[in-house]
């Protein structure tokens, strides 16, 4: 397996596939760092040489990934929270941060449902 920005690449994947692995790198920025770097993205990480992925690792360096990148989105959610911002509220209570709607949704962010004791069903009208 390859190394790339401490992250072991797959080897049996396409090098254009396999750089989105590594965080901060999608589809379009893998492209364009197989571009830069000169090659091709439907060649399997295994097939590249040595001097080819070194010419990876030079393009990915130029751009912030893994651990600074991950660090920075904290550090900016961690300055919406100090700020008391409407933002930062929603980021500390754990909901919804970009006005979706909570009354049916947003089970990913809230959680699983908790059932709430003495609340009875709205009663069935006739």
């Amino acid at each position: 397996m390859a190394r790339i920005a401490g992250i072991n690449i797959p080897n049996h994947q396409h090098a254009e596939i396999a750089l989105t692995a590594i965080y901060g790198i999608g589809r379009a920025r893998a492209q364009m760092i197989c571009a830069a770097a000169g090659v091709q993205g439907s060649r399997k990480i295994k097939d590249l040489n040595d001097s080819e992925l070194d010419r990876i690792r030079e393009s990915i360096a130029k751009f912030t990934v893994e651990g600074d990148l991950r660090r920075e989105v904290q550090m900016s959610i961690k300055r919406l929270i100090d700020l008391s911002c409407y933002r930062g509220s929603r980021h500390r209570k754990g909901l919804p941060v970009r006005g979706q709607r909570t009354r049916t949704n947003a089970r990913t962010r809230k959680g699983p449902r908790k059932t709430v004791a003495g609340r009875k069903k709205a009663a069935a009208k006739k």
